[in-house]
């Protein structure tokens, strides 16, 4: 594997991060957070409850359908504490996963997963290569800039590979905004940029970048898509 710098680290705040730490708490609590989405003005926009306990759970039904169509290696971006790096290695893909939080990278390497303390904006192992990547959880809100965290997974990708998403199940969302996050006990972290976007826009911004939609499907009340270089 090719040799990876974790001492690189991306400069902007991270979900979750700064301030009390509250991402890195409920991980190790296993307690849930809340995430409160601000307009660019300031103003309360909305607040979220996120479940961390799922996060560090085994992959469900709704996971497992991610992995179906998929083929290695693949690379988990926003892996967390590595539920899907597990799930992916339990039915035989080569798989690699790789997150910003400290905290998520010590769990997942506790359990023994593969992974990697970095940014997928810096450096990292076997660009070009990559035949399935996953953005799930959210985490196509990375950055909060959805178009520039496409242009960097195609760069990841083969010219035949495939990114799949975990998508807003409002097919017409499209937003940009300023987020922190709560825990239990108040605690609060900086500001960091996010973002959420639904099929419809996912499926005109990636054409923009050379991806086309393969397919989509709902599981509950979760929406995926699956995206493929031309």
């Amino acid at each position: 594997m090719t040799s990876y710098d974790d001492s690189t680290y991306p400069t902007q705040p991270t979900f979750g991060s700064g301030g009390d730490e509250p991402y890195a708490n409920a991980l190790r609590g296993n307690a849930p957070v809340t995430l409160v989405k601000q307009e660019s003005q300031g103003s309360l926009l909305t607040r979220t409850t996120m479940d961390v306990s799922r996060w560090n759970a085994e992959a469900d039904d709704a996971d497992l359908s991610l992995l179906r169509a998929a083929t290695g290696p693949l690379l988990d971006i926003g892996c967390g504490p590595g539920r899907m790096v597990r799930a992916a290695r339990d039915v035989g893909l080569e798989v690699l996963g790789i997150d910003v939080s400290a905290t998520a990278i010590e769990i997942a390497r506790e359990a023994g997963l593969d992974v990697l303390h970095g940014s997928i904006f810096e450096a990292v192992p076997r660009e070009g290569e990559w035949q399935t990547a996953l953005l799930v959880d959210g985490n196509v809100g990375i950055g909060g800039d959805v178009s520039a965290l496409l242009e960097r997974c195609t760069q990841l990708l083969t010219p035949t590979g495939d990114l799949v998403v975990e998508l807003h199940s409002d097919k017409s969302r499209d937003i940009q905004f300023t987020a922190t996050l709560l825990d239990t006990r108040g605690g609060e972290s900086e500001s960091f940029p996010w973002a959420e976007i639904g099929l419809d826009a996912i499926v005109e911004l990636g054409a923009r970048h050379g991806l086309e939609l393969r397919q989509s499907w709902v599981s509950g009340e979760r929406a995926f898509c699956r995206l493929s270089a031309r």
